[in-house]
């Protein structure tokens, strides 16, 4: 009997979402910066192992969208997120960025990622458009996702399968859902974040 060839898995991370999440979740202000990051490929990894399939999916791409702080501005933040991502894309990760969008009154007010999550929503659309992937999986809480994720699961049903991941504490347990649909949820608990955890300062 011929073997069933793996489900190609790709995971969309929304960086900063995912990072807040993890941070509200076992960490406190208090702790240092670098708790919350984690290795987007560990995080790939760990969800095509726990997908229900006849034969484990193939992780066929990481896609983490993140902003980029301004050189000028901010040069020592800049440095760190350079590092960063090019450890991302040494390692296979595909890294999209947009400018962070600095308020009149920076840095009183924080800079804000602006068009990350539209990002997110289009290449989400279009690679399920395109046939890039059999499984999507998004990491994110930002509920500006559920449209796209309404869409391809009722578009193509049957044919895609889609999922999110999210962090759980007893202090929080925040995830993306869809009206009157059922979307699996991989539940990503302390032990799960210790496994995939990226510990690196890259402020160093």
């Amino acid at each position: 009997m011929t073997q069933a060839s793996p489900e190609r898995l790709v995971l969309f991370i929304d960086a900063q979402n995912f990072y807040n999440w993890a941070r509200r979740a076992f960490f406190t202000n208090a702790d240092a910066h670098f708790y919350g990051q984690v290795n987007p490929v560990e995080v790939g990894n760990l969800i095509c192992a726990r997908t229900a399939s006849q034969v484990t999916p193939e992780l066929h791409q990481v896609r983490v969208y993140t902003g980029r702080p301004d050189a000028t501005k901010e040069p020592k933040t800049y440095a760190a997120h350079l590092k960063q991502c090019s450890v991302w894309e040494k390692a296979g990760v595909k890294v999209i960025h947009r400018a962070l969008r600095y308020p009149a009154d920076w840095p009183i007010a924080k800079a804000e990622e602006k068009g990350i999550d539209v990002a997110i929503a289009i290449d989400f659309v279009a690679l399920a458009a395109d046939g890039a992937y059999d499984i999507g999986v998004i990491a994110s809480s930002d509920s500006d996702l559920v449209p796209a994720l309404e869409f391809v699961t009722r578009r193509f049903s049957g044919s895609i399968r889609v999922a999110v991941v999210a962090w759980t504490s007893p202090r929080t347990r925040n995830r993306l859902s869809i009206p009157g649909g059922n979307v699996w949820c991989h539940w990503l608990n302390r032990d799960d974040y210790d496994t995939v955890a990226d510990l690196t300062d890259y402020n160093r």
